[in-house]
């Protein structure tokens, strides 16, 4: 199994408004080699949609 670069985590969680900042964060970690845990999290904190994307690293 190789690792995921520079140190990063097997697994991560990104959060953030859903913007466009967010969808590259999830772009690049997808063109790392990250895979999507499932679809992602949404909500509304009374002004704007927040969203969660769980990332794994593959154990291929």
């Amino acid at each position: 199994m190789s690792a995921p670069p520079d140190g990063l985590p097997v697994y991560r969680v990104l959060t953030g408004p859903d913007d466009a900042a967010f969808c590259r964060r999830v772009s690049e970690a997808l063109a790392l080699g990250y895979e999507p845990h499932e679809g992602p999290a949404v909500t509304f904190d009374g002004e704007r949609v927040i969203v969660a994307q769980a990332l794994l690293w593959p154990s291929r």
